[in-house]
């Protein structure tokens, strides 16, 4: 499997509501794993096999009250945009630790400019922004894991 066909694979995974997808082959293992609740389960040995299970349903968990004072935190970020992780891997601010960060708080970006780097089996993706504007904070740590669809970047739109 190449990075495309990987990534074709998460998105497929985060929207129809499998649970877990895991693939076989001779050299060649992935599993991939949601937080959502199982619908049903793909196994891949040979073939790939296609069986439902039923879904299993919990019981809603009592309302708890909240004070209608406190303000939840995302209201002062509802002005920004968020660029978010397009896959699974370790994220990069710069492409080698001597070379200058792709960006940095209170820089303009264009839409197309690269913005970090992700580690994906070995391979180098480099991440570009889909929105113009100003980097407003970082929200993940260089070197660190990121999961598909974290959020990277703050973004005020210019």
């Amino acid at each position: 499997m190449d990075i495309k066909q990987i990534q074709e694979l998460i998105k497929f995974v985060s929207r129809s509501g499998v649970n877990e997808v895991s693939i076989e082959q001779e050299d060649f293992k992935i599993t991939i794993k949601t937080n959502q609740p199982p619908t049903y389960q793909v196994q891949a040995a040979q073939q790939i096999q296609a069986t439902s299970t039923p879904a299993i349903v919990a019981a809603p968990a009592a309302p708890v009250e909240t004070k209608p004072a406190a303000a939840p935190p995302k209201d002062e970020n509802a002005n920004y945009i968020t660029v978010k992780s397009p896959m699974i891997g370790t994220f990069y601010r710069s492409s080698s630790p001597d070379k200058p960060l792709f960006v940095n708080v209170g820089d303009e970006i264009k839409a197309g400019q690269i913005v970090c780097i992700i580690e994906a089996m070995k391979l180098f993706n480099e991440i570009e922004s889909e929105v113009s504007g100003r980097i407003v904070k970082v929200l993940v740590d260089n070197a660190s894991p990121v999961e598909y669809d974290q959020p990277l970047f703050l973004v005020e739109p210019i």
